[in-house]
């Protein structure tokens, strides 16, 4: 199990507020580790971060921006990846979200059927 710190403690109490807090700070998390996938793409290749931006027909200081995980259109993942060699594979998947437990009312007496009167045999 991964070792707690002070960041995951603020996100918990800042999530106490803002419950869609830590699907946004994993969210982050990947794009982040992304970027940081393709960098070592970019690294390995032997190629410049300038080298890269003429590939990508835009700015050094555009991939500078994206390596250092700033929030980026798809369409520039898409580019980056093409750029050295890759390319990226969508997929959607279900987010996975607590499940909220709702307390039952209290039942009235007398308002519920036992199997006993219903006539059912558990065997």
């Amino acid at each position: 199990m991964a070792t707690r710190d002070d960041l995951d403690q603020l996100i918990d109490e800042l999530a106490e507020d803002d419950p869609a807090l830590p699907s946004r700070v994993a969210a982050a998390l990947e794009r982040r580790e992304l970027a940081r996938q393709l960098a070592d793409r970019r690294r390995e290749a032997g190629l410049t971060q300038s080298e890269l931006a003429r590939r990508m027909q835009t700015s050094q200081g555009q991939v500078t921006r994206f390596e250092s995980g700033a929030d980026t259109r798809l369409s520039t993942v898409a580019r980056y990846a093409a750029a050295v060699g890759m390319k990226v594979e969508w997929s959607l998947a279900p987010v996975a979200r607590p499940r909220v437990t709702r307390p039952r009312p209290p039942r009235q007496a007398g308002s519920g059927t036992s199997l006993a009167a219903s006539g059912s045999d558990i065997a």
